[in-house]
């Protein structure tokens, strides 16, 4: 099978229904479609074709040169004796003539089905891609409320934390004169040297962009850093500070964006000693 598609794709076929072979190579095709079907078939659909193009692409000679090629016929055909036998005998082109292929709409139709077909796959990747983009927003969502959930957990854990270990000491900050209703609880730990603030009991006024809240331990009278947090009436649980391992007392003051190298006394919030 594989040879006789080979041999119909070579081309030895087409140059046979045109003539154009040598009389080897015609006696060749001819044993050929007499002992395969196949290729007895293939002939008649070149000879259709051929004869669906010649058809298709006809054209009307004019007058003049219908009469011309007439003339000519006349003029040689006293010539046709200088022929030699040899020439007389030669034989017809062998062109074979087949009937007129039936038109048919098959490739119409099949056009149509193509179309609809590809019509109907654009629809279902459309589709699926919606889905698609609606499962990673689902996923994007979870992830978001997870990492909400593990932070939330985590919290509880260091708050769990500090309220069981006994090294902790708990220290409530009352606001100053100016500040009369802040407050903020603390909880230090000398051993580990460790200072958390509880965000969710502080009442602190809500400070701007431009300010945070800054956390002071004095230390032989002297202020130490502690670090800088904000007022977020949202914030909830724990938060850690700089770590220090001996204070006489805690302080807040409300400082530019970033924290200050000393504070600000008069911008003092809350104040508390042990």
């Amino acid at each position: 099978m594989e040879e006789l598609k080979a041999y119909i794709e070579s081309g030895i076929l087409e140059l046979y229904v045109l003539g154009d072979v040598t009389p080897q190579e015609k006696a060749e095709v001819e044993a050929m479609a007499a002992k395969h079907p196949s290729i007895k078939a293939e002939l008649e659909e070149i000879g259709k074709s051929l004869e669906l193009y010649a058809e298709a692409n006809e054209v009307e000679p004019a007058d003049a040169l219908r009469d011309r090629v007439l003339n000519s016929l006349v003029v040689n055909l006293a010539d046709d004796r200088t022929f030699s036998a040899k020439e007389k005998e030669k034989p017809e082109a062998n062109v074979i003539r087949f009937e007129r292929a039936k038109t048919s709409n098959f490739f119409k139709y099949a056009f149509a089905a193509c179309l609809a077909l590809l019509v109907t796959s654009v629809i279902a990747l459309i589709s699926v891609y919606n889905r698609l983009q609606d499962s990673q927003h689902l996923v994007a969502s979870l992830t978001t409320q997870n990492q909400q959930m593990a932070n939330t957990v985590s919290l509880k854990e260091n708050e769990i934390t500090v309220l069981r270990d006994p090294s902790f000491k708990v220290l409530k900050l009352n606001g100053t004169p100016k500040f009369a209703q802040s407050k903020l609880t603390i909880a230090w730990s000398p051993a580990k040297k460790q200072v958390w603030i509880d965000m969710t009991s502080a009442n602190m006024p809500a400070n701007d962009k431009q300010h945070q809240y800054q956390l002071w331990a004095l230390v032989g009278g002297k202020p130490v850093d502690l670090g800088v947090f904000n007022a977020d009436t949202t914030a909830k649980g724990m938060k850690e500070m700089k770590e220090i391992a001996s204070a006489d007392a805690f302080a807040v003051t409300l400082e530019k964006e970033g924290g200050s190298p000393t504070p600000t006394m008069d911008q003092m919030v809350v104040l508390g000693k042990f």
